[in-house]
């Protein structure tokens, strides 16, 4: 078993619920203002939802993936509509881009609740658009349901594409350790070749410099 494999298993081997609590805290940290710098939400979600096998367990993840994108972006709402305006100059803003930031409250300004939508498949911005929408005043239940809209197929994507992914790495990596067992035999093979050559042209310039009455003894010998 290889790399690939012995990861996949590590995480595979951790209780379902443990892994579900990963993927669910991942995404949370994707989606949530700020969290994004420090968590690899991203990385984290596909590596946990990499261990899907069956069609059950990816519902589940699906519906703890959307759950938690939602849960992140219902934060940074909440964030947007305490601090205001005043969250542009703070630190963290200026750290994640003020230039983000921009085009997120733009996003906002002209497409309302769907900015929330779009901005979903948008890195970076997905996790500043909650906050920019709260900052404008945006309804709630409007950000709520757009957040939904857009988190499930985003959570059906990702879950999806990572259980794929993860099947086809291990298949992949089967093939290769197939493959290198073929080139081992090979090289076995090539280094027997060469020593027997090698001995072979040894011995001949060893018999060609004996006196004529030792070659015999000399070949027999060898």
């Amino acid at each position: 078993m290889g790399l690939i494999s012995d990861g996949l298993e590590s995480i595979a081997g951790l209780p379902q619920p443990l892994v579900l609590a990963a993927a669910a805290a991942f995404t949370f940290g994707e989606t949530t203002i700020g969290l994004g710098l420090i968590v690899p939400g991203e990385v984290g979600l596909l590596v946990a939802a990499s261990t899907v096998k069956a069609l059950g367990t990816g519902i589940v993840m699906w519906a703890v993936v959307t759950l938690a994108a939602v849960a992140g972006d219902s934060v940074g709402y909440l964030v947007g509509r305490r601090f205001g305006g005043r969250l542009r100059e703070t630190r963290l803003i200026k750290k994640m881009g003020q230039e983000n930031w921009d085009k997120a409250t733009a996003l906002i300004r002209r497409r309302g609740a769907w900015a929330v939508f779009f901005a979903r498949w948008l890195p970076v911005v997905r996790s500043l658009t909650p906050a920019a929408a709260g900052t404008a005043g945006l309804a709630y239940p409007k950000l709520l349901i757009a957040s939904v809209c857009g988190a499930a197929p985003w959570a059906a994507l990702h879950v999806t594409i990572a259980a794929m992914a993860g099947e086809a790495a291990k298949q992949i990596e089967s093939k290769l350790s197939t493959a290198s067992y073929f080139l081992l035999g090979g090289l076995v093979v090539a280094v027997v070749v060469f020593l027997l050559v090698r001995k072979s042209k040894a011995k001949k310039k060893a018999v060609a410099a004996l006196p004529p009455e030792d070659e015999k003894q000399l070949e027999q010998a060898l």
